[in-house]
Order: C-alpha cells, then structure tokens, then sequence
C-alpha cells in the first residue's frame, strides 16, 4: 500500500464525523456546565463575604477598599495573562467565530474564570452570563485542538461551547441555541443546529442539578399569578417602547463610557480599580439591601418593593453599570439588562395598577425584563425564550412578544446595529456580512479591486525598448504616458502585429501604440468593468481619476476578487492599528499628473529634502505632499489626543512659501498617530502617491533592523516609488549658508563678540514666512558646492533604470554638474561589459537632453560596497545614488546589506532609489 494511501485514509479517518461531533458537544456541555456552576458559587462566596465584612467595619471604608483592590487585581490578571479576556466576552466569540484571529483558548477561559470572580466579587454591577459564554467558547476551542478537524468544525465546537455556557448561566437550554443562531453565528445548519442544542441541553440539565443558576425564580412558592387583558395592551406596547428608548440610551453610554475611560489614558488595572473605588462610594450610600442583586430582582419581580424603591434601582443601576462596563472589567451586561427590565416594568405595572386597578405588577416586570434584554442585545427571540423559560409561564407569552418585538424595533430605530458589533469597532474590528455570490460585481468598485502601481512606458520609448521591457514583465500591456498623461496602452498583440512591416528598432511608441484606450473610473463597478472588457476584446482597463492613471484593473483582478469572496476572505477584518487623524490640513489646485509625498521632521534637513521634492516635481509636472506626523502614546486614540502643532506649521509653511516660488501645487497636513510609518502609509494610500521621499540620519541603533524601525516598515510596505536620501553634514541649504553668513557679519560688528539678533519676521530666518517683497530661496540652478560630482553605480536592474530617469532633475541642484556611471567588476575578469552603462549614457542624452558632463567608468573591487567607498573617499564624490531592489535594500546575507553600508560609511549624500512594489 503506498504512502499516499495511506496519507488518505489517515486524513479521512480524522475528517469530523457526526459520531465525533456529538461526543465532542456532549463533552464541552458537561465542561460548560462545571465551569458556570464554579463561576457562580465563587463569585457568590466572594460578594457574600464583601456584605458580611462591610456589616462588622464601616462601610464607607470597606466598600470602595474592596472594589478598588480586587479591581486592580482582576485587571492586572487579564491585561498580564490574557487582554482578549476583558469586557463581557461575547464580542470576542462573535468575531472569533466570523474568522477574526481573536485568540480563544484555555488560557484566555481559565484568566476569564479567576478575573470574572475576583470581578464580580469586588462588588461592581456586572453579570456573570456573558462570562460564561466566553468561558465556555474559550474551553471548547481548547478542546477542539486536540483532535485535527476543519476550521469549520471548529467553529461549530466554539459556538456549542459558547450557548453551553449561557445554558448553564441562565437553566435555559432553547435561549442557548437561540442566540448562537439570532446573535453569534446565524448559521442554520444541521451539525451546527445539532452540537448546539446536544451541549446547551446537557449544560443547562448539568447546571440546574447543581444549582447553577441564580436567575430561576422561585415564582410558585409566592402569591405571583400571570394576568393579560386587552385593555392591557395599550400598557405593555407603552413599556416596550419606554424599553427601546432606555435600551438605546443605555446602550450609548455604554460606548461613552468606553471612550471616556480610554480618554484617561491610564492601564487596565487602574482603570478597573477606579470603576470598583467609584461602585464602592456609591453603593456605600446606598440603602445595604441594593448591595445583593439577586435579593433586589427578586423583591421587584415578587411584588414586594414599592415604586420609589424601584425607581432609585433602575437610577443606580444604570449608572453603575455604566460606570462598570466602560473600564473592561470581565463582566457582562445581561443580568443588569434583566434588573432594569424588571424595574421598569414594575413601575410601568403600578401606574396601569392605579389607573385601571387590575393587572398584576409582577407580570409587567418580567415582561419588562425581557423587553430590556431584547433592545440592549438586539435578540427579541432570545429574551423571550429566556424569561419563558424561568417562568415555565404560558400566559405570560404574549405580553413577553409584545414588549419585546416593540422595544427591539424601537431600540434599532434610534441605535441601529448590534452592541457587539459597535464594541468590536471601537477596538478597530469590522465583521461584513458575507455579500451574495450574484451581488459580487456589482458591490466591489474598481478602485477596490485595481492594481494600484502600474508599470507604465513613456511615449518617447524607443520599439526596442518596449521589447525589453516586455521580456523583463510578466505583463502583456503597458500604458503609455507623456508627462504624466495617459495617451495609449501598448500590448503584445500591437508588436506582433507591426512584426512584419520591417520597422525601425528605434521608432517611438507613440507611432505604434493603440490612442485613446477605453478607461474606467475608480467608481465604475465590476459588473461595468466585464462589461467593458467583453465589450471590446481586452484584458485590461486602465483607470483614470481625471486625467491621472491611477491603477490597472484586469480579468484576473476579478477572478481574484471572486475567490476571495467565495473563501471568505473579506468576511471580516482582523484587529487593526487606530488609524491616525489629520489635525491639520492645507490643499492646492490639483494638476493631476502624479503625486510627491515628503515626510519632513528634523528641521536642519527639511530645506534640502523640499529642494529635492520641487526639482523632481518640477521635471515631471507633479504635486507635492507634504505631511508631519505627530506621535501620541498608545494609551491614547489620535482622534481624541490634544496635540500641539505650532511647530510642525511653521515646517509647513516654509514649504508653502518655497511651493509659491518654484509654482508648484503644495497639500499639507499634520498626522497624529501611534506609529509614523503607519500614517505615511495610510497617506499613500489615501492620495494615490506616485513617488516618497524621506530622509535618513544614516544609522539605527534598533536591533534587527537595517535603517530603523519607520524606514525598514516603509521599505517593505510602500508600493510607490521610494528615495531614501541621507544627506552629507556638511550639506547646508543656501538659506542657512546666508544665515551664518550673517550672523558672522554681525558677531564681527558687534561687542563683546555677541551675535546680530535676527528678528523672527527677517527674510533670513529659515522657519518664518517670506514677504511679497523678500528675496525668493534659490533657484536650483545656484551655486550649491555640495552636488556638484555624482557617483551612479549601475548594475541593470530596474531601479538603476529609475535613478536614471530621477538624475536628470536631481542634478540641477549642483553648479555645472558631473554625472559619473560606473560598475563594479572583480579583478579576475578580463574586459569588463561596458554595455550597461553605455545605455544609459544615451537614455540620459538623448531622451532627456541633459547637458552635464557624464562619463561611464569601471571600477575593480573584490566586492560592490567595497569598492564604492573606496571610490568615493579617493575621489570625494558629493553625491551617490543607489538603485536597490525592496529584497536588496533589506537583505541580510553573508557580504551584508550593500546600500546600508555604502550610506553608513561614507560621508558623502547618498540617495537610494527603490521601485514600486509590483501588485
């Protein structure tokens, strides 16, 4: 029997089977089942303990003591051991269970089930149910690594695991079932449907035996009797709207409270303390029977409270509750759900008492529990089955429909959406609902399925040329641009086609190319794009924002996009960074030929670096981005972070005053972000950014990283053009030369050997605005003695070829510029090939008429970074330019990363050139 065989039948012996799904459910019930049971007596001993003590010491100490100590200490555990253990824990099975990689294990259950009761016992007005579900998610994902099964099978366990656990909580087997399908998993299918009712009905028969649940109400044993009659109706659609609208608000500050404690910037620890210290003050002036939830909902629902006392419950438990859920603590809001249910329906039940002088209070109340529970959690179905099942109560049915259907549509009128679904946004978590296969095309937009960086040709390439580049490519068509604007597309099929007419090698492209292609928008959708591509026989379509190229978006893009919808790949988005925020923004005319972003920090190099920018901008008809980004702590969010900018404006500015001279459209803005990488990214993005250029203090002291933390990030990542430029020390803008030039002529006048003070509105002053009548920076063709000799070594790749295209405009920054080419061979060879550098030669000259000096010169060294330094320090080139690939730039093999050490040890500007990232 061969090995595959075998492999085969060991694969399908492991496949999930119903016989192993149901021992599986039937196993995570019984454990779902203890671990409710273990949760609701410890935290019952500890709360029971936290009454006794503040009876026999004084309450106004031993109250806010506890809630401060044990919510330090529930916090530390879960931000130490487990942060996905925070909060109630149903948003983290939702999105675990739509493939979000939130880790659920027996490590996040055990850290719930020690923090949830050192919680609960601290005296904070949480439940224990959402717990419990988490709990019981957390031990069946634990369990389902242990046997190899399907990521399918896996969730159908998780899901098992989680209405197990709110079986047990509540002694109510059908609501566990129930609301994995209203809420969790809204998956209807038979395994699904089957473990979850196996595990939800052994853990509530589990939990009832062993007197797990606190929330089954010894109803026979008082005089309560459910009543309904029709002219009650009017009453009970009045509380389920009072529910909805109560819900809804008490849902939005649920999130405010959220937010107002993020806003503190303080751990999760202090953050849990305080909300204790805060519960404990307020409970301490309480009347002593509201510190015993469980008494204070029995006493409501059996009638033996009176209105006012209902009232000050539903005021303080709000507020508690809100106070408590916003820290993260490990606590859960169905049990306050229910005890504000049961309140304002006990006040609702009396008036309609005093008016009408029948009805029963009680019965108001557990119809208004479940109306409550029903606008908060957004599952009408679940509530009823919930209170339905505590009662065992036929006659209260219909009362439950009607409140609970009238509050559930109340609440998602005011607050559309699910809680869960909110609280996973906060945290930076979208679940989409997963689109129809039919609807595909016509929800996904081109600018959402393009290629973002194109690879284009010039108008002015040369047919052989075109060839090389088609040799080099993967592609069969590239647009073809003239000073930014696209005027054709050329593909395999045009060159085959002129094949045969015997033309010269060096015709342009602009002779041969297909004119006027057919374009799309970045709106048109994908059912218009296949309409476009089977419309005229093409492969490709290229998509123009105004009269800027933006992306390329082929068949294949479509057939990937399918596939990824078809595997489940856009269901949801995995926890990502806080995005920054712009906190200052300026913005110019657009030209829409392409776009520079210069991210600018220190200000000794800003100057230089813009200079750069606008030489570039200038050649290629381009806008100029221009961004600072300011960091704020990760305790923090950047859109509710205070930020000073006056420093960062005046940066700014002096690159709007030298935009204004040069006459080139210059957009700014201010970022406050966590991670400056990540906001020069999101730019990119945003913008559509044809070229970055960024500078480089020309050394890290980050281990494991080539140039640093921001620029190693952007290396990887950035899928635009990018130039890294460490400037020489020496290098001094033609503003600061004049400023020292100055201030030695007033140091020379002057006393004592004090320096001319210069006013802040002086011309010379490099960080202040220009006036109409101040003198303009200087033209790039001004004696600058620092770029005058360039060293471009050359090796054949494709970055090579793009520093070729960029010296042209670079150079101008020199006086009466050299351009050396050269390439580093060994010794051992012979006669080196010179034709490389002879092709540039003649790009540089012909194709953009440059009238520097250039020479193309070898040089033998035993290795490439060797022999550059060597070069440079003999010869004192100002400037090196570097074309290295995204893998060369951060390779770390044997030999070392070639451009860092040729940056790192010269003292000379280097400029490394790396090219688009290929989509």
């Amino acid at each position: 029997m061969s090995l595959a065989v075998l492999n085969q039948r060991f694969r399908r012996f492991w496949q999930p089977r119903r016989g192993l799904a149901i021992a599986e459910a039937c196993l995570i019930g019984v454990v779902a089942a203890l671990s409710a049971v273990f949760l609701k007596f410890g935290s019952g001993w500890l709360g029971t303990w936290r009454v006794h003590t503040s009876h026999v010491f004084p309450v106004w100490f031993v109250l806010p003591a506890v809630g401060v100590t044990f919510g330090f200490l529930a916090g530390f555990l879960v931000e130490r051991f487990a942060p996905e253990a925070s909060g109630s824990g149903i948003p983290q099975v939702k999105a675990s269970l739509a493939n979000v990689p939130i880790k659920l294990s027996w490590r996040v259950a055990g850290v719930k089930f020690i923090s949830a009761i050192i919680a609960l016992g601290s005296g904070i007005t949480l439940g224990r149910q959402g717990p419990t579900v988490q709990l019981g998610a957390g031990l069946a994902a634990g369990m389902s690594r242990l046997v190899p099964t399907s990521p399918d099978h896996r969730r159908q366990m998780i899901a098992a695991g989680a209405g197990a656990g709110l079986a047990a909580a509540f002694n109510a087997p059908i609501a566990g079932v129930l609301f994995i399908v209203e809420e969790l998993l809204q998956d209807l299918s038979g395994m699904t449907l089957g473990t979850a009712i196996i595990a939800s009905f052994i853990g509530g028969v589990i939990s009832r035996l062993l007197g797990g649940g606190n929330l089954t109400l010894n109803l026979q044993s008082s005089s309560y009797s459910s009543s309904f009659s029709i002219p009650e109706i009017p009453f009970f659609l009045l509380l389920g709207v009072l529910a909805g609208l109560l819900g809804a608000l008490f849902n939005r500050g649920l999130i405010a409270s959220i937010k107002f404690y993020r806003g503190l910037h303080i751990s999760l620890p202090l953050r849990v303390a305080l909300a204790g210290l805060v519960s404990g003050i307020i409970m301490a002036i309480l009347p002593a029977y509201f510190r015993d939830n469980t008494g204070l909902r029995e006493q409501i629902i059996t009638g033996n409270a009176n209105a006012s006392w209902a009232a000050i419950a539903f005021v303080a438990q709000f507020i508690l509750t809100l106070i408590a859920f916003g820290s993260g603590a490990p606590g859960g809001i169905f049990a306050p759900s229910l005890i504000l249910g049961s309140t304002l329906g006990y006040l609702v039940g009396v008036g309609e008492s005093n008016l009408l002088g029948g009805g029963s209070p009680t019965t108001y109340a557990l119809a208004g529990m479940g109306g409550f529970f029903s606008a908060v959690s957004k599952v009408p179905i679940t509530a009823i089955v919930i209170v339905f099942e505590m009662t065992t109560d036929f006659n209260l049915v219909l009362p439950l429909m009607i409140v609970s259907v009238t509050s559930y549509l109340v609440a998602d009128k005011v607050v559309p959406g699910s809680l869960y679904d909110k609280l996973l946004f906060i945290n930076g978590i979208t679940i989409n609902r997963q689109a129809s296969s039919e609807g595909i095309l016509t929800q996904l937009t081109a600018k959402q399925v393009m290629q973002e960086r194109v690879e284009t040709l010039e108008a002015e390439t040369t047919l052989e040329e075109a060839m090389q580049a088609f040799a080099r490519s993967h592609h069969r068509g590239f647009p073809v641009v003239e000073e930014g604007k696209l005027v054709g597309i050329v593909t395999q099929s045009d060159l085959l086609k002129i094949g045969s007419r015997n033309l010269a090698n060096d015709i342009p492209l602009k002779e041969i190319m297909t004119s006027s292609p057919v374009t799309v928008s970045p709106t048109h959708n994908l059912s218009n794009v296949l309409y476009l591509l089977d419309r005229y026989k093409i492969s490709r379509l290229p998509v123009l924002q105004g009269r800027r190229l933006i992306g390329i978006i082929t068949r294949a893009d479509i057939i990937r996009a399918e596939a990824d919808h078809l595997n489940c790949k856009n269901a949801s988005s995995g926890p990502q960074p806080e995005p920054s925020y712009i906190v200052y923004q300026t913005r110019s005319p657009c030209i829409g030929r392409g776009k520079l972003l210069v991210p600018i920090a220190n200000p000794e190099t800003a100057a230089t670096l813009l200079e750069m920018a606008f030489s570039i901008a200038r050649d290629r008809h381009y806008e100029i981005e221009c961004i600072q980004v300011i960091l704020v702590s990760r305790h923090s969010s950047p859109s509710e972070t205070t930020v000073r900018t006056a420093k960062s404006r005046r940066l700014l500015r002096q690159a709007e005053v030298m935009a204004k001279k040069w006459e080139i459209p210059l957009h700014t803005q201010i970022r406050a972000a966590h991670d400056a990488a990540q906001a020069i990214l999101e730019t990119i993005n945003e913008q559509h950014i044809d070229i970055l250029l960024m500078g480089w203090k020309g050394n890290t002291s980050t281990p494991g990283k080539i140039f640093g933390n921001v620029v190693d990030t952007l290396i990887k990542q950035a899928t635009c053009d990018l130039l890294l430029v460490k400037l020489a020390a020496s290098v001094e803008t033609p503003w600061r030369q004049k400023d020292k030039e100055t201030r030695r002529q007033g140091g020379q006048g002057g006393q004592g050997g004090q320096h001319k003070k210069i006013s802040p509105s002086s011309p010379l002053s490099p960080l202040s605005p220009l006036s109409p009548s101040s003198p303009p920076p200087p033209l790039p063709h001004s004696p600058t003695p620092h770029f005058n000799s360039w060293l471009v070594p050359m090796a054949g790749g494709p970055n090579a070829l793009l520093a070729i295209k960029l010296l042209p405009a670079l150079v101008t920054l020199g006086k009466d510029p050299k351009i050396r080419l050269t390439r580093v061979f060994k010794p051992s060879e012979l006669k080196p090939d010179m034709t490389i550098l002879e092709q540039s030669i003649r790009q540089l000259i012909r194709r953009r008429k440059l009238s520097s000096t250039v020479t193309a010169e070898p040089v033998k060294a035993e290795s490439v970074s060797e022999g550059i330094i060597n070069l440079v320090k003999t010869e004192r080139y100002d400037v090196v330019v570097l074309g290295a690939s995204q893998e060369g730039l951060l390779q770390q093999a044997v030999k070392g990363n070639i451009p860092e050490a040729i940056a790192s040890n010269v003292e000379s500007t280097v400029i490394l050139v790396r090219g688009a990232i290929k989509s």
